[in-house]
């Protein structure tokens, strides 16, 4: 049975005509990103397939930013999106750029970390006075020096700043968007803010782990007059000077040095402040511990006044060990006040009364020293 044709229904052999026919393509248009499939790679650049039986030539010098590794990766069949340059012209293939697609995705990537705050990866390829060039998603950004890392470093013996930037060029860092203008193709990266923000991570979880009473391995990442800083894996806790010796301490610097590795006990851990308190003499023996083995009563021993009271006289016999002159014990003759016969700084020879290590008290004696030691002129003198 024959179905009768419909008015304005074209006949059957015109319509298969048509379908015959190629709807036109549409003209690519420079800046067009456009995705096509590798057709030929050879020493003059990619071959494109971009539809419709149409070929596009991405040139080496489109190409700059594909690494040899991924070069060497790519084989007919793959797809791969460009960016037109020029245009097909007769005969002549479109122009294509990978440059420019993957700086186009380069961006995109870059707008999706600024919105994020992530901290992504980088490559230094160049610096100048003012800090490192990067290249970061396809792109070329700027980390002023002022955000650079090793501008909070010590520098090495005869190193300037310049010099301290081109160490670095090669290397892998993580850093984060500053500022982003694509009008002015202006692209602005932190490294300090990256490491800052992998730090913060990093004390969080220090933190939550931390308790008084720990011993942990740490490197002096500062110093200041009041204490050292040490960086404990992750955040910095503080020992202050009266923490650093059993001994008298004069300046931090003459105990350590930045970069050096030391040892060190957990004295406090305040997690609402976020701060941490240290201890280096902690980790040596206590002297009192030990005193009844160095020491012993009628002992004589060279001591520095460190202190005077209306009482009498206090007397450094070794770090922190410091025993009393009662004022009676400073002469045999009576005394108003014991600036009469020692001053501080001034070192004597006295003479141990007593010692009693739990309450870490000594009692000592200038005139019993004095007597002594005439008794032992005298007797030599009789020999």
């Amino acid at each position: 049975m024959v179905t009768p044709q419909q008015d304005n229904e074209p006949p059957v052999n015109e319509m298969e005509a048509l379908l015959g026919q190629e709807v036109p393509l549409k003209p690519l248009q420079r800046g067009e990103v456009v995705t096509g499939v590798v057709m030929n790679v050879d020493q003059d650049g990619i071959l494109v397939g971009i539809g419709h039986k149409a070929e596009g030539l991405v040139p080496q010098r489109e190409m700059t930013l594909l690494s040899e590794e991924d070069r060497e990766k790519l084989k007919i069949g793959d797809d791969i999106v460009t960016v037109v340059v020029e245009p097909e012209r007769g005969e002549r293939p479109a122009i294509l750029s990978l440059d420019g697609a993957l700086q186009e995705t380069g961006w995109i990537e870059l707008e999706r970390y600024e919105a994020s705050g992530e901290a992504m990866d980088a490559k230094a390829v160049g610096f100048n006075r003012g800090g490192l060039l990067v290249a970061v998603h396809g792109v070329q950004g700027f980390v002023p020096f002022s955000q650079v890392a090793v501008a909070g470093r010590a520098p090495t013996p005869g190193q300037n700043a310049e010099d301290a930037l081109a160490a670095r060029v090669g290397e892998q860092l993580k850093v984060m968007v500053m500022e982003l203008d694509r009008r002015r193709n202006r692209i602005v990266l932190s490294e300090r803010k990256a490491l800052q923000g992998q730090r913060d991570q990093s004390k969080q979880a220090l933190m939550e782990t931390l308790e008084e009473g720990q011993t942990r391995s740490g490197t002096v990442s500062g110093i200041s007059d009041f204490g050292a800083f040490v960086d404990i894996g992750g955040a910095d806790g503080l020992i202050h000077i009266s923490e650093l010796s059993w001994s008298p301490v004069r300046t931090v610097s003459d105990l350590l040095e930045v970069g050096q590795s030391v040892e060190v006990y957990v004295l406090k851990v305040d997690r609402e402040a976020g701060k941490i308190a240290l201890s280096l003499r902690r980790m040596q023996p206590q002297p009192w511990d030990s005193v009844t083995e160095r020491f012993h009563v009628g002992q004589l021993v060279q001591c520095t006044i460190t202190n005077l009271a209306e009482f009498g006289a206090f007397a450094r016999i070794e770090d922190s060990v410091e025993g009393l002159i009662h004022i009676s014990e400073l002469s045999y003759d009576a005394l108003r006040h014991p600036k009469e016969a020692v001053t501080v700084g001034d070192v004597v020879t006295l003479k141990i009364l007593h010692i009693d290590p739990e309450r870490r008290r000594i009692g000592l004696s200038l005139k019993d020293a004095q007597g002594s030691m005439n008794l032992d002129e005298w007797s030599r003198e009789q020999e």
